[in-house]
């Protein structure tokens, strides 16, 4: 089984893991957006974070729930530009009154 990142919490507060996965079931679960699409969301926001377990972890999640290679880049390609761009709008912003 693979390592679980919130086992430490479930060890001293069992009852707030619990919350916490019964959360994690109903954020993912299909809705007006599949289940996929919230994990490629998800995955994006990882992506940008610099959270490398969970982007594997949600990549695999998204592909077991149907999502293809190309829909997994194509996310990181948002996440990469919403992500990348900031910097750009911030450096702007920051030299608007430089001289």
């Amino acid at each position: 089984m693979p390592y679980d990142p919130l086992e430490t919490l479930g060890k001293i507060d069992s009852e707030m893991l619990k919350r916490v996965r019964e959360q994690n079931e109903f954020v993912y679960a299909d809705g007006a957006l599949p289940r996929k699409v919230k994990l490629l969301i998800a995955m994006a926001f990882d992506a940008a974070h610099g959270a490398e377990n969970g982007v594997r972890s949600l990549a695999n999640q998204a592909k077991n729930a149907g999502a293809s290679t190309q829909e997994i880049a194509e996310a990181l390609r948002v996440a990469y530009h919403l992500n990348g761009v900031g910097a750009l709008y911030t450096a702007s912003a920051g030299l608007k009154e430089a001289d």
